[in-house]
């Protein structure tokens, strides 16, 4: 059947449109002074005889069942041409006004001073940690983040069947064309690792600190985190005793929180040392345990070819987050990784 004469095809109208949005923009972007623009302006938004005007007459043409459409175009193009010219209107005040000084600007005042950014308060803690350790005679080392079970369980002495191996325990990794009955690699759940690689390529004697990122599936609440720092110390030569490692702490805790502090260790157990102690330190009128410490297990030497007889030493470790939380009084570690600007601008 013909189309009526008195029935506008709505592709038509649609194309129509979309020409007269074209047409408008380029002359609003061709307008070089505020006369070119009013006379853009009125040519296509003049209230009776504007081009747009005018094909918003042709809307009544349209079937009664293409108007929506024809409707939503036109107003599409409306906005465009409008915002065509208000952009227009915009560039030309920006350079009217450029080479005007403002007659209440004064050069001899200070500029805006620009808001500089500043180090997470852990990373402020690791340099520190690295600094004081330094000036102790300990050298950082570093090691991957992503472990196999040699370097992260065995060469710890941690058995097979121990259930610090547990996989609910740790962050187990899938790896491609791995054999299902082949090491597995996870993410490392203590730095400790990083002194099972030092000896692996040192003789001794050796001091070194690690400093880094560890993994454990620990659900997060005021004193947990699945992802936390921690700062290895190891130090291997002769005659190494347990006075040397008290020494140590305590030199390290009065470095680090200003003043003389009371350092206590009590008996533990870790299958890396032998003895193991926790330590201690008397902060604000309370004890405060800082981290794990020890001899090396000599079952460790062993596992990177040095010979125990000859050798001794201490390990310990701490936690960076529990240091940063004790020098700056927070008392949610949750605090430290919700990246909220007005707590960070605090350090």
């Amino acid at each position: 059947m013909a189309t009526p004469a008195s029935v506008l095809p709505v592709e038509q109208f649609i194309s129509e449109v979309d020409a007269l949005l074209v047409r408008a923009r380029a002359a609003f972007d061709s307008a070089h002074t505020n006369e070119d623009l009013e006379s853009a302006r009125i040519e296509f938004l003049g209230a009776k005889n504007g081009l747009l005007k005018g094909v918003q007459k042709q809307l009544g043409l349209l079937a009664v069942a293409n108007k929506p459409a024809g409707g939503q175009n036109l107003n599409r193009a409306k906005a465009g041409i409008q915002a065509a010219f208000d952009e227009a209107q915009n560039r030309l005040a920006g350079d009217s006004g450029r080479g005007k000084r403002d007659p209440q600007f004064d050069p001899t005042l200070p500029g805006t001073p620009v808001r500089l950014g500043r180090l997470h308060p852990i990373t402020q803690t690791i340099e520190e940690l690295s600094d004081i350790m330094g000036r102790l005679g300990f050298t950082p080392a570093h090691g991957p983040e992503i472990e196999d079970e040699f370097h992260n369980f065995q060469a710890l002495n941690i058995p097979e069947i121990h259930p610090a191996r547990d996989p609910l325990d740790n962050f187990y990794l899938q790896v491609a064309g791995r054999q299902a009955s082949g090491p597995r690699v996870l993410l490392r759940s203590q730095t400790s690792t990083v002194q099972i690689r030092v000896m692996e390529n040192t003789p001794p004697p050796i001091r070194i600190i690690s400093l880094g990122r560890v993994y454990r599936p620990d659900t997060a609440d005021t004193t947990h985190y699945p992802m936390f720092h921690q700062m290895e110390g190891l130090l291997v030569d002769r005659h190494v005793s347990m006075a040397h490692l008290k020494t140590v702490l305590q030199l390290f805790a009065s470095s680090y929180l200003g003043k003389s502090v009371p350092v206590r260790i009590r008996p533990s157990f870790f299958p890396f040392t032998e003895p193991s102690v926790e330590a201690d330190y008397f902060w604000n009128d309370k004890w405060v345990e800082f981290g794990g410490a020890g001899m090396v297990d000599p079952s460790v030497f062993s596992a990177v070819g040095y010979d125990p007889e000859q050798w001794s030493g201490f390990a310990f470790g701490l936690g960076v987050e529990r240091l940063c939380m004790i020098r700056h009084g927070i008392t949610d570690i949750r605090d430290l990784f919700t990246n909220d600007v007005r707590f960070l601008r605090q350090f």
